[in-house]
């Protein structure tokens, strides 16, 4: 066991991470879409943004979906390829195109229009389970976003979390709720959420979309009480904190954000996922894990895409060994003062 009394982590073992990568446009310099004079083109997709920041933290990780062969597909790929992520499972699709999302900065947030209706990763199935890199893995990630972009990809989630692990099924399952409305049919996304994350061995939600989800009243607590089957559940508070509950409903790790300079929060979530279970994959006991997390979301929250750079190593491990007040004061070089990293939003 590695850290966490009953994660089923071996010590050193590769992470897949499954689901759809996008091309990104965005307004540049950052302003509204109605405006803007230029647009600047990267990649975004939840799954990749962990696969990627796992990776800048030294695991070794591979993400797999579909694209389509077309231009927006190779550049997805060669962005996500040289980041040092194995993407050699990606599918290429003749038929399908690659998804497309245009981001449409606000003055309090970031409008995100999605353009994946019919496109490669949407036919991704339960199949893509029978990969070789999944058979091998010690982790498997997904997030909420793919089980609402079609029935089959909502089969693929079904299947990764069908059963506890097994030794025909040896590896753990890490599950981001990301709810995304705009993919959802009204009413739909509340249950099947739910039921997906609880089936997980490690869930992630930020508490504003446990609250839209579930009921405005919630408290971290509470999302325990309805969430009881992952071995871990991560809640994060916004720019508060985050919260790591165990199997024992008394065991509950809080760490506060750091504070950091915000410029676009849209990938924080996926970073802090990536530094948490990098923490737990390393042996890290709770604490360490989840300040892993918010060192990881505020290299995302200071870039306008979705991929910012980590502080280097010797800063990290400073981090890590800081005491309890010193962390909660910020008090260190490299820190922001203009808020908290935010652990939610991807």
């Amino acid at each position: 066991m590695n850290g966490v009394p009953g994660i089923p982590f071996p010590p050193d073992g590769p992470v897949v991470c499954i689901g759809e990568t996008m091309a990104a446009l965005a307004p540049t310099p950052s302003g509204p879409l109605d405006t803007a004079e230029d647009l600047r083109l990267s990649v975004a997709g939840a799954e990749s943004n962990v696969a990627m920041y796992l990776a800048d933290l030294g695991r070794s990780v591979s993400w797999l979906s579909a694209l389509g062969d077309d231009a927006f597909g190779r550049r997805v790929r060669a962005a996500v390829a040289a980041s040092g992520v194995d993407v050699m499972g990606v599918r290429t699709d003749p038929q399908r195109p690659t998804g497309l999302l245009v981001k449409d900065p606000g003055r309090d947030r970031t409008r995100v229009h999605y353009y994946r209706s019919g496109s490669a990763a949407s036919a991704l199935g339960p199949d893509t389970l029978d990969d070789e890199r999944v058979r091998s893995a010690a982790l498997v990630h997904l997030t909420g976003v793919t089980p609402a972009l079609s029935p089959s990809c909502r089969d693929l989630v079904e299947r990764a979390l069908a059963t506890p692990p097994t030794p025909e099924r040896p590896y753990a399952v890490s599950f981001d709720v990301n709810h995304r409305p705009a993919l959802w049919p009204e009413g739909t996304a509340a249950t099947v959420l739910r039921d997906l994350a609880d089936r997980a061995d490690i869930a992630f939600v930020g508490l504003d979309e446990a609250q839209d989800l579930w009921g405005a009243e919630l408290e971290p607590a509470d999302v325990r009480r309805l969430l009881k089957g992952p071995r871990i559940l991560v809640v994060k508070d916004g720019g508060l904190a985050a919260h790591a509950f165990t199997e024992s409903d008394e065991d509950v790790c809080t760490v506060p954000a750091l504070p950091a300079e915000v410029v676009e929060p849209v990938g924080a979530g996926d970073a802090f996922a990536a530094g948490f279970l990098t923490g737990l994959l390393r042996g890290e006991d709770l604490r360490r894990a989840l300040r892993l997390g918010h060192i990881t979301a505020s290299s995302a929250l200071r870039v306008t895409g979705d991929h910012g750079p980590l502080p280097d190593a010797v800063m990290i491990a400073t981090l890590l060994d800081l005491g309890d007040e010193e962390w909660s004061s910020g008090a260190v070089a490299g820190c922001g003062s203009r808020g908290r990293s935010p652990a939610g939003g991807s």
